[in-house]
């Protein structure tokens, strides 16, 4: 129980003293968490939206690899990014091994699955009738699109938390990709790790008590909009 009040501890020291190093960590997990929710978020809304509204051949095959995509192992999708991205690879000349670009972008092949394929669910389960009855009261095409995009909203913003908490949590596929390198690709998760092997316990605890207030801020913010967002929805009914 010592350790686990040194870290409580160590926490509110790392946080109000302003460590500069912490304060790093803890600014990169967002931006390259974020960066990823966002991105697949463009990439992730549509595409479950338009398989889930369109019936098309080889809709069933479309939907199978988006569901496999959805429990895609992080290591697997850093080897994939890895592949492609290093020096020999195809788009080695990018140089962007062992940045926070490649931890980016394999967040994304994390992310975007999730987001697409709850989207997809959602909207698969909106009463077909309503298509038909906006069309009846003289709807065109775009118009009876939005009105089946803002039935599905809520589940795209529980879509978004999945998203976020498939990123957040990662280590393999940030490691594999960015390298752990101290004031560049360093993130909270892959820091746990590296104080963890070093044996400084408190670090790591402190470091993990940080990455849960961050995560318990982004969901309460999510959730609040969910929230009075399905409170609106309520009161149109």
């Amino acid at each position: 129980m010592d350790i686990i009040w040194e870290g409580i501890k160590k926490a509110f020291i790392l946080i109000f003293s302003g460590d500069r190093e912490v304060y790093e960590i803890l600014f990169l997990t967002i931006k390259v968490s974020g960066s990823a929710v966002f991105f697949s978020m463009i990439f992730g809304i549509p595409i479950g939206i338009a398989v889930g509204l369109n019936k098309f051949p080889g809709k069933k095959f479309v939907t199978s690899v988006i569901n496999t995509g959805m429990g895609i192992p992080p290591v697997a999708a850093g080897l994939i990014v890895a592949l492609f991205i290093w020096r020999s690879g195809p788009l080695g000349f990018l140089e962007i091994m062992y940045t926070p670009a490649a931890m980016v972008v394999a967040q994304i092949i994390i992310a975007a699955p999730i987001i697409a394929g709850i989207t997809l669910a959602s909207v698969q389960q909106i009463n077909p009738k309503m298509k038909l009855q906006a069309l009846s009261l003289g709807a065109n095409r775009f118009q009876v699109l939005w009105i089946l995009i803002r039935e599905a909203r809520l589940p795209a913003l529980a879509a978004i938390m999945a998203g976020f908490g498939g990123v957040i949590s990662e280590v393999g596929a940030v490691i594999m990709v960015g390298g752990n390198i101290k004031g560049e690709t360093r993130v909270l998760t892959t820091a746990t790790v590296q104080n963890v092997r070093m044996g400084k316990f408190d670090v790591a605890i402190a470091l993990v008590i940080i990455l849960l207030v961050l995560t318990f801020g982004v969901y309460l913010v999510l959730t609040l909009i969910q929230q009075k967002e399905g409170g609106t929805w309520l009161k149109r009914s």
